[in-house]
């Protein structure tokens, strides 16, 4: 119960920032993609299974809130947070940028995935433009060391307490 509520709250608190306040703030017509850095830390801190979990959860959400074609960021956030969740147990550096660099990996690599299943679905007709935007322009790892910190608590905090049995 604790889990599923603290994993609630902030993919609801992500995308109410995504879209009520970082739809103002955009660089070079870029808005950041929250969700899809949630997805990577959790699947980062968590392992792959979490990471599709939150990522499947976060993508469908979006899709509804957004009125999008439904499934696509679904399937595609499920995807970024189980490869990713595969990948850390690949990494060993202790480094401080990891995060940085693995959700500006991520959403480079993930909406690049949404824009090329959209167009292939029907969806999207036109270049990939807002998909090279993003790969030169990785603004969610601009945002990881803000959210990082408040993310990793909220990733402890779905861990059970110690259970004592007598």
């Amino acid at each position: 119960m604790r889990r599923t509520a603290v994993l609630v709250a902030v993919i609801v608190t992500a995308l109410l920032l995504q879209t009520a306040v970082f739809p103002e703030l955009t660089l070079l017509g870029v808005k950041p993609e929250l969700l899809y850095l949630v997805t990577v830390i959790f699947a980062v801190l968590q392992g792959p299974a979490e990471g599709a979990v939150v990522g499947f959860v976060s993508g469908l959400a979006q899709d509804f809130m957004l009125n999008m074609p439904k499934g696509i960021t679904a399937l595609t956030l499920t995807m970024l947070g189980y490869t990713v969740g595969l990948a850390r147990q690949y990494i060993t550096s202790p480094s401080p940028l990891l995060p940085a660099v693995l959700v500006a990996l991520g959403t480079a690599g993930g909406v690049a995935f949404h824009e090329a299943v959209a167009f292939l679905l029907g969806e999207d007709e036109g270049p990939f433009s807002y998909a090279a935007k993003v790969i030169l322009l990785v603004y969610g790892a601009v945002l990881t060391p803000i959210f990082f910190p408040v993310l990793r608590r909220a990733a402890a905090a779905t861990h059970a307490g110690r259970v004592v049995r007598f």
